[in-house]
């Protein structure tokens, strides 16, 4: 998916929305342990009551990892049935690769030439060399992690030089060298607030992945008052807050009701931007 295409969805869906589907074996519904794919069946079920008011999905690949070969399958099913079901949905792995050369093109290779994601994160910390290799495939993205919303994102992020430039100023700096704001976004925590004016200064045109909002205690209406340009640009995550709102039978009920109050707010500030 290119960036025009992104962008005709965020605003024919009236959202900006991405919902993480960081599925936790031990979070959930219990009916769901009776299925031969647990982790799919929660999945799917998430996935068709959240489509109408969401344009992204990332799936965390610690939560399909940790189960093996098993939620390696489970993690291969999900993007199929996206593919085949929700085709204008924007799927992103979250996986924050970063390696050598040969070693990075092996994770590329895995993600778009196998699994054909539209997108992967990737840290940026080895340099050029480490994410060049994600890049090969131009019709996919690079998230490249920018300024996260952890608190241990101050212990080196935030470091200055001699020359005053943080750390996180120099990685969007240095990776615009590297690829275009028609293939490169930044992941940005939702908790960083007006920090937003800043990347926004170095990265005015980029797309910005935006976790944070919801469990991690982030502001939406902080993100789309400092965070958003005119184009919209940004992809706004919520996980737990959405996936988990309900854990009984109606957990997917539930589930659509949240990404359709979150929908709704963007839908607002869309207006507000006059992009709809």
């Amino acid at each position: 998916m290119n960036k025009q295409q992104l962008i005709e969805n965020i605003r024919r869906k009236q959202s900006f929305l991405c919902v993480g589907l960081d599925t936790d074996i031990k979070k959930i519904p219990q009916h769901l342990l009776q299925e031969e794919d647990p982790i799919f069946a929660f999945n799917q079920a998430i996935i068709e009551a959240t489509a109408p008011y969401c344009v992204a999905y990332k799936p965390n690949m610690a939560f399909y990892e940790s189960l093996g070969v098993q939620g390696i399958m489970a993690f291969e099913k999900t993007v199929k049935y996206l593919r085949e079901h929700h085709p204008d949905q924007f799927i992103i792995a979250d996986a924050k690769r970063g390696d050598i050369g040969n070693t990075s093109e092996m994770y590329a290779r895995s993600f778009f030439d196998h699994i054909k994601v539209d997108a992967v994160t990737v840290a940026p910390y080895m340099g050029e060399d480490s994410v060049k290799p994600f890049l090969l495939y131009p019709e996919a993205w690079v998230i490249l992690l920018a300024l996260t919303s952890n608190k241990g994102s101050h212990d080196f992020q935030l470091t200055e030089d001699a020359q005053g430039e943080r750390l996180f100023e120099k990685v969007l700096r240095k990776s615009q060298e590297w690829a275009t704001d028609e293939q490169m976004m930044y992941v940005v925590g939702a908790t960083q607030g007006s920090m937003f004016l800043d990347i926004r200064r170095h990265a005015p045109h980029h797309f910005l992945l935006v976790p944070g909002v919801g469990a991690q205690g982030g502001s939406l209406a902080e993100v789309a008052k400092y965070g958003m340009n005119d184009e919209c640009g940004l992809l706004v995550n919520s996980s737990r807050a959405i996936i988990y709102a309900d854990k009984s039978e109606r957990f997917a009920e539930t589930a659509g009701e949240a990404a359709k109050a979150v929908q709704e707010e963007m839908a607002g500030y869309l207006k507000e931007k006059g992009l709809i």
